[in-house]
């Protein structure tokens, strides 16, 4: 017997409605993660200084390199519940979440342990300053601590998504942001622990949403319910989770690669524009989870609905979704660019240059960004549709290798050997994606209609809807 509590139901009624009950509590989700993650960089600046700043914001492409290959099998094993919840399989549900759970206390374990192993050399590669590496390095290692409960978080919050909850895992949240922006001013102004203190607030907060989203999946009465005697590694189970998982991990990976080259260029300008390109990224990644939201959105309606063989639903959820993601941007991406430069100062108070190169970014990125969200999306459709590769690939030539090409040749150049130049990659490497994943949806949508049509009977004198494909 399902449990309804909290649910938002994909398979029936209006889907406009529905999509947005369902993303509202991600968007908040989203929101408060981030807003929790600003006040690591605010508390620091305002009482720290831009140099903490540039240290903490030095550290976000590693933390994405390492953590995003791992949070790509939490997606896997969300779309594998969304799945079975679709077709009505109870025993596959029960499979899934008793893997995932395991799978999630491995991957961090050993994720901790590459992470603090390999975070000094890594923030040398990117030629990170001298005048803050020391600090990175700290929060690094800090922060690598507490990857177990990041994990499962991530893969406890993705369980509840699948069979419609999404606003638990938003309580949870709430409540363990509030612990963070506590600790972090109690460790900074109180203990002067400065980034260390920080980053210390960020693994308590990760371990509290942890606890209560494994209490949460401990105490339902449905076949999410969290049976600790009853895990182990079910290998279909665990092959779903890779299947759909690993492609969307290498692929986040990749990406926060080209991140992390991307990085090494702004470092090559100085802790000025180190501070003013982590203030601006922070402020765009508002924009971003908001946009994002539809991704998480489309996978868990399209895999519930693919499950029930609803191909009708399946067509027009994506669509929904871009339009959404459009009114999203154009009430968010908008004014981010055009008040770029008061929001930048609520970061930054000691520092015009580095506000400028805040400036700089934010005008290639935020006003252009509903092409992000366009892309996501697409990604997001295709993997609820089960072809986790594709976008995979995409993502590996469309953004990932075209920016490395960018930046060592078009950026290499003396002439354009320029902050802007650098962030120029982003709008153009999301449009040719974004093109790429278009074609592959048509294709891979008429693969799954084909197979999931029920065949022509051989007494009917009319084909059956989408035979002639």
């Amino acid at each position: 017997m399902f449990f309804k509590h909290n649910a938002v139901d994909m398979l029936h009624g209006s889907l406009f409605k529905n999509i947005l009950l369902f993303t509202l509590p991600i968007m908040l989700s989203n929101l408060l993660q981030l807003f929790f993650n600003a006040a690591d960089l605010i508390v620091v600046g305002r009482f720290c200084g831009s140099r903490s700043v540039a240290a903490v914001g030095a550290t976000t492409s590693i933390i994405h390199l390492l953590v995003n290959l791992f949070i790509g099998l939490s997606i896997g094993a969300g779309i594998a519940v969304a799945n079975a919840f679709g077709a009505g399989d109870e025993e596959e549900i029960r499979k899934t979440v008793h893997t995932a759970i395991p799978t999630a206390f491995f991957s961090g374990a050993v994720l901790t342990g590459i992470g603090i192993a390999v975070s000094g050399g890594l923030l040398e590669l990117m030629a990170t300053p001298a005048d803050i590496i020391g600090k990175s390095d700290v929060y690094l290692k800090i922060y690598f601590c507490g990857t177990v409960f990041t994990l499962l978080y991530n893969f406890g919050a993705a369980i509840l998504r699948a069979v419609g909850n999404t606003v638990s895992p938003l309580l949870y949240l709430t409540a363990a942001g509030l612990v963070n922006i506590v600790l972090n001013i109690l460790f900074v102004t109180v203990f002067h622990m400065d980034v260390a203190g920080v980053a210390l607030a960020t693994v308590i907060s990760q371990l509290i949403s942890a606890l209560l989203v494994t209490v949460a999946l401990m105490r339902r009465q449905d076949s999410c319910r969290l049976i600790w005697r009853k895990m182990r590694f079910h290998a279909s189970a665990f092959r779903k989770i890779i299947h759909i998982g690993l492609p969307a991990g290498i692929q986040s990976v990749l990406f926060s690669f080209s991140n992390v080259i991307i990085q090494s260029s702004v470092n090559s300008f100085g802790s000025a524009a180190i501070s003013g390109s982590a203030a601006a990224g922070n402020i765009e990644g508002f924009i971003w989870v908001l946009m994002d939201s539809f991704q998480q959105t489309v996978m868990n309606f399209i895999g519930q609905n693919i499950g029930a063989k609803k191909m009708d639903r399946v067509r027009r959820i994506p669509w929904i979704c871009l339009l959404l993601v459009t009114v999203t941007w154009m009430l968010a991406g908008i004014p981010a660019y055009l008040f770029a430069r008061p929001l930048l100062r609520i970061y930054i108070t000691d520092s015009e240059a580095a506000i400028g190169y805040g400036v700089i970014r934010m005008t290639y990125i935020a006003f252009v960004y509903y092409l992000c969200g366009y892309m996501n999306v697409m990604s997001g459709t295709l993997r609820g549709l089960g072809c986790s590769t594709t976008p995979m690939v995409i993502s590996i030539i469309g953004i990932c290798l075209f920016r490395v090409v960018w930046l060592f040749g078009v950026f290499s150049i003396p002439a354009y050997h320029t902050f802007d130049v650098i962030f120029l990659s982003y709008p153009i490497s999301w449009a040719f994606s974004l093109a790429a994943e278009l074609i592959a949806y048509l294709i891979v949508l008429r693969h799954r209609m084909r197979r999931l049509s029920p065949p022509v009977s051989p007494v009917s004198l009319h084909p059956l809807p989408f035979s002639h494909h």
